[in-house]
């Protein structure tokens, strides 16, 4: 049976934790895979804090090859507090949550260690206990939430924990005892607000939703939705039409694109947000099979802006500020950590506020005499209303 990327990583991780360091190019001939491959994983591995990276070497967090000595360390490594970060992925949306942090913790002289829950929300307090047991002094926490009732269900051990910890890119319920931490998230109601408004002051009547509901940032783009409809005193043209990943469940998928197909060309809606890049693409996709243009016949704009500017057709989209949520959080768990008064101080809740990246999708280049897929991005501002 093949070895996985996953296992590979592993196995590496651990020559390195046995020899304390090593060269790229030995580690290549111990995996039995090419330099290539071997220095790819080895740059995966030290942009997540779990090595250090230095002139072709690379060594266990804390130590370094004698070569070394004197030099900056990739991943900080100063006098500064240990960290864990436990996050639900490392790819996608997280990847620059994590780099976020990373930074934040290098600059601070920090250490910063990484543990992922694979969205397993049971398997966090054990995966925590491992960030402890590895010697973190503070806690940056993103639970593996999906459902609307996991917090309840699986969010209580967080209260009890034995270090200072900030919740990331996480809300609380109101009232609950996880309300009253630290925690610095993306304002995703106000990344809604932004898309809706945008699609509107087009000349469009109010955008249909098309939205998963796997993970706590689609439920916070749902609820945002809502609001800003409210807020613009304009109604749904009909309700959020349920999205799911295509590699996964291709037939609900299907009937998705089929749903906002019809609304299409029935007339119901003009635009659309969809939640997230990837379906967005997909969809543009399969509409343009069913003969449906974007953004001739569908101004689109999708969320979270991981791959969409990447699209056949640049997609404009909703970018959260995910690598400044890594950065503040971090900031706040090692001021907690370093300074007495301000450990006193009240807790904090940090909202950042998403861009509106406009590219070719929504029609608004084509509409200002702008050029398709001419000149860079431009970004409204997060403070027009």
């Amino acid at each position: 049976m093949r070895e996985s990327a996953a296992e590979r990583h592993e196995r590496l991780l651990e020559l390195v934790r046995e020899r304390g360091s090593a060269r790229v190019s030995d580690l290549a001939a111990l995996l039995g895979v090419s330099p290539v491959t071997a220095r790819r994983d080895v740059e995966l591995l030290a942009g997540e804090g779990r090595l250090d990276r230095v002139h072709g070497s690379v060594s266990w967090p804390g130590r370094r090859p004698p070569a070394a000595t004197g030099a900056p360390s990739a991943t900080g490594g100063g006098h500064g507090p240990v960290l864990g970060l436990l996050a639900p992925s490392s790819t996608y949306y997280f990847a620059e949550v994590i780099r976020g942090a990373h930074e934040a913790a290098a600059r601070a002289g920090s250490r910063l260690i990484l543990r992922i829950s694979d969205y397993r929300p049971e398997e966090d307090p054990m995966r925590t206990e491992g960030l402890l047991a590895a010697g973190a002094e503070g806690l940056l926490i993103a639970p593996g939430w999906r459902a609307p009732g996991d917090p309840a269900a699986y969010g209580e051990w967080i209260t009890g924990l034995p270090v200072p910890a900030v919740l990331l890119e996480r809300r609380a319920a109101p009232g609950s005892a996880l309300d009253g931490m630290d925690r610095v998230a993306s304002d995703h109601g106000h990344g809604a607000l932004l898309a809706v408004r945008h699609l509107m002051d087009l000349g469009h009547g109010a955008p249909l939703l098309v939205a998963r509901a796997d993970s706590p940032t689609a439920l916070a783009v749902r609820s945002g939705y809502a609001d800003a409809l409210a807020a613009l005193g304009v109604r749904a043209p009909r309700d959020v039409i349920d999205s799911v990943p295509a590699e996964q469940r291709p037939e609900e998928f299907d009937a998705a694109v089929r749903a906002l197909h019809q609304a299409v060309v029935s007339g119901t809606a003009s635009a659309a947000l969809v939640h997230n890049d990837v379906d967005a693409i997909q969809m543009v996709q399969r509409l343009a099979e069913l003969g449906v243009r974007v953004p001739d016949d569908l101004a689109l704009i999708a969320y979270d802006d991981e791959v969409a500017a990447l699209a056949d057709i640049p997609l404009t989209a909703v970018a959260p500020p995910k690598r400044e949520v890594g950065r503040e959080a971090t900031r706040l768990l090692v001021e907690r950590l370093t300074d007495r008064q301000r450990a006193d101080e009240p807790r904090r809740h940090l909202s950042l506020l998403p861009r509106l990246r406009v590219r070719d999708s929504c029609g608004a280049r084509r509409a200002s005499g702008g050029a398709a897929g001419a000149g860079p991005d431009r970004t409204d501002t997060d403070n027009s209303f």
